[in-house]
This record gives C-alpha cells, sequence and structure tokens, in this order.
C-alpha cells in the first residue's frame, strides 16, 4: 500500500458515493476544449481528420456525406446520422469516396464565438449540412473506458437501445438545418449530452464481462470504489477507507478488486493519480508544486517520487517537454 501511504491525509472519505458508478464517472462529463464546427459544403468536397487524442463526432443533418477509416473503409452517413470517434482516430469525411484532396483550404470559416464556427464552402454542388465536433475529455476519469470503446460508433447502431437518442438526433437536425439565433449553443449542449448517452449505451449493451474495467464498473461493490476514487483522486484512501465504501471487509474486497480488475487497489489508484498528473503537467501549465499539492501529497519530492516509480520519467521531464494546449481547430 506504499503507494496510498505516501501523500497526505484528508480527514474524511467522500460522502454519499451512489450505487450508479457509471454515473458518478460520467458525473463530470464536462467538454473541455470543445470546439464546434456548422458547415455547409457544396459538392464535391472531402476534408481529412488526423488522428487527435480527441473525442470526435459527426452529425450529419443533409447529406451526401461518406466517412472513410483505415478499419473500416468507406462508410455512407445518412441524413439524421451521427458518428462518435471516442480516441479521435485518422478520418476523413467526403461527398463521395472518390473526391480526392482537402477542400478545407477552400472552405471560408467564420467564428461564431470563442468555440463555434461555420465553415461554408461555395460552389454550384448539391449541399451537405453536418455538425461537428472535436472535444477533450478528463482523461483521469474516462480513460480506462475510452480505451476499451471502438475506433468508431454510429448513433444509429445503439438509438434502439435508448429511447432518447432518437429524438435528440432529430432535434439536433432540425437545429442544424433551420439555425436560428442561439443555434450553436444549442447545438453543443445536444452534443453533450448525446455523447454521454452514447457512451453509456456501448457500456449497457456490450456484453457481461466478468473482469475488466467494465465488469468492475458494473459490479455494486467494486463500482462504488471506482466512483470514489475517480472522484477524488487526491484523497488520502487506505484499504480501509476503500473496504468500507465497499461495504465489504479488508480481505474480501482486495481479493474481489484483484481478481475483477486484475491488480490491487493501491497500484489502481497510484494510475489514476499518475494519469491526472501528465494532464495537470501538460496541458494546465501547473507546476510539479502545484500538482502534488492537488493530489494531496505532503511534499513535492514525495509526489515525484510516486510520479517515477509509476511512469518512469520525473515530473519536470514531462512538463518540460510538454507540447502545452493541444489544438482543436475544425478539422485539423
Amino acid at each position: 500500500m506504499s503507494e496510498m501511504l505516501d501523500h497526505s491525509s484528508r480527514p474524511s472519505s467522500p460522502s454519499n458515493i451512489p450505487m450508479d458508478a457509471l454515473s458518478e464517472v460520467l458525473q463530470d462529463f464536462r467538454l473541455s476544449g470543445v470546439n464546434y464546427g456548422r458547415c455547409e459544403l457544396r459538392h464535391p468536397w472531402s476534408i481529412a481528420f488526423p488522428q487527435q487524442q480527441l473525442l470526435r463526432f459527426h452529425f450529419v443533418s443533409r447529406g451526401p456525406c461518406w466517412i472513410h477509416t483505415d478499419t473500416q473503409g468507406w462508410q455512407e452517413l445518412n441524413d439524421g446520422d451521427l458518428v462518435l470517434l471516442p480516441r479521435g482516430i485518422a478520418h476523413r469525411l467526403a461527398s463521395a469516396p472518390d473526391v480526392e484532396g482537402d477542400s478545407l483550404e477552400s472552405c471560408q470559416i467564420t467564428r461564431l464565438g470563442s468555440n463555434v464556427c461555420e465553415v461554408v464552402r461555395e460552389g454550384t454542388g448539391e449541399i451537405s449540412t453536418l455538425f461537428c465536433g472535436s472535444m477533450a475529455l478528463g482523461a483521469y476519469a474516462l480513460n480506462p473506458l475510452i480505451a476499451l470503446m471502438p475506433p468508431i460508433i454510429k448513433g444509429c447502431d445503439v438509438a434502439g437501445n435508448d429511447p432518447i437518442v432518437g429524438p435528440l438526433l432529430a432535434a439536433m437536425s432540425a437545429e442544424a438545418t433551420q439555425p436560428q439565433m442561439g443555434s450553436a449553443t444549442v447545438l453543443s449542449r445536444m452534443a453533450d449530452l448525446l455523447a454521454a448517452r452514447l457512451i453509456r449505451c456501448w457500456v449497457n449493451c456490450s456484453g457481461a464481462s466478468t473482469t475488466g474495467w467494465l465488469a468492475a464498473i458494473r459490479d455494486p461493490h467494486i463500482g462504488r470504489v471506482l466512483a470514489a476514487m475517480h472522484r477524488d483522486p487526491g484523497h488520502n484512501w487506505t484499504l480501509e477507507s476503500l473496504a468500507g465504501v465497499a461495504g465489504q471487509s479488508r480481505s474480501i474486497f482486495a481479493e474481489r478488486f484483484s481478481t475483477i480488475l486484475g491488480e490491487g487497489a493501491a497500484h489502481y489508484l497510484a494510475r489514476l493519480r499518475m494519469q491526472l498528473a501528465r494532464e495537470l503537467l501538460g496541458q494546465s501549465g501547473m507546476s510539479v508544486a502545484e500538482v502534488a499539492s492537488r493530489l494531496g501529497y505532503e511534499s513535492e519530492a514525495s509526489f515525484a517520487r510516486a510520479f517515477k516509480r509509476v511512469t518512469s520519467v520525473s515530473p519536470g521531464i514531462v512538463r518540460r517537454t510538454s507540447s502545452g494546449r493541444t489544438d482543436m481547430n475544425f478539422g485539423q
């Protein structure tokens, strides 16, 4: 339990941990660094989206529109279709599979706010109307889930398992087709909700494995512990306090946690903390001392030792070599 014991104590455990652990993990599903683009593109057009560590989505209000990925090739998207790319794999959108080049260079891009833009490609061909977005997630909370998800999810494939998805897609289509004052804001809020519901649908329909992260988040005891860890990774968790959250004895909890997740609670918690630390050091501009304090460590030195033990590099190196804020401009 050394990973747990080498940082500071916080007196009380988080309370009111809900039984629905997935909701707890998703409760902070706030899409930071979001960029949305409402697109009116005249055929022929084609836009490439390179690999980025972002969740991307594309909603087709009116086609034609095709999407290409290396794993699945070309797929036609119909009016009202939405695709979610949880890990932001490289892909291409086009009005037809045989259109080459990058039409973004010939588009007029107008900022409608700090994170919303309008993308227009003039011409005489048929108009495709799309609403696209790129989102940075709280990686330390959702990383285990995102890593398990397929590279591309189509909203229509899961709509039958969630009665809200269909009406949401219809509402987004109406908002994108007939924009009014505030439409960009309304669309962005719908996109947040839709992405969260699609992720939940996938979790509910992804089988009944008895081991791994999905099995753990569904377990009524271990799921509550994961929710507590993700809610407050900097808390001074001990085996006793985690077992108390689970409502189990120390021995039963420790054995159950290791059986489902393949590692002990201390190791999981240490990795979770260092995922968050990497994010804070790499993107927020926080100093090593500030990150150590946020994660509850008694000193910068104790944090640095824990960080290097888990990641094999020092926090100072990560902070100095970080590329800073990820560029999330539309299509780039």
